[in-house]
């Protein structure tokens, strides 16, 4: 709960300031939002089926770790919380599924973490890796796609209903005081 509040502060003080925020910020829930995120999920998950059949494996980790991340700012649109930090949003989706706010799989929620310890690693390394990496095809991506192509589906309809709900998502008053 302390890194969650940490994040709705540090970007209430940075507004205040006048700077670009790098956390979360309370705004209106906006619906309309959540679902351009979860379309933009969708066609990033068929980005993936595109960049196999013309062997750019070495795109297809940054497609998977962004269609479950266009379904994480999805559901914070849900809730009315606008991020800007990879970071504070898995940190809330954790806060949120942990105090029964939402059902979330634990997954899709660690797959989109950024650790800072070595030896913890994410979707984040992998698209990092694959991104910056000299390879264009993988075997181990290769591997991986039907599986990871099961778990962005399953996201994308977790998220779908959260946000098709007509459970009224309200953000803790404790965590952004």
């Amino acid at each position: 709960m302390k890194e969650v509040r940490e994040c709705f502060v540090l970007a209430k003080k940075d507004e205040e300031k006048g700077k670009k925020h790098k956390g979360l910020l309370i705004v209106k829930s906006d619906s309309k939002l959540a679902k351009e995120y979860l379309a933009k999920a969708k066609i990033n998950l068929q980005l993936c089926e595109l960049y196999k059949s013309q062997g750019y494996d070495y795109k297809i980790p940054e497609e998977w770790f962004y269609t479950l991340y266009y379904c994480a700012l999805a559901i914070l649109s849900k809730f009315g919380i606008e991020s800007r930090s990879q970071k504070c949003t898995a940190a809330f989706l954790r806060y949120a599924k942990d105090n029964k706010l939402m059902e979330y799989d634990d997954e899709f929620i660690d797959r989109i973490t950024v650790y800072a310890a070595k030896g913890e690693k994410s979707d984040v390394d992998e698209r990092e890796t694959a991104r910056y990496g000299s390879s264009i095809t993988s075997k181990d991506i290769e591997r991986k796609f039907e599986y990871m192509t099961k778990v962005c589906m399953k996201a994308i309809s977790q998220a779908e209903e959260i946000v098709f709900s007509n459970k009224d998502f309200k953000v803790p008053n404790d965590l952004c005081k």
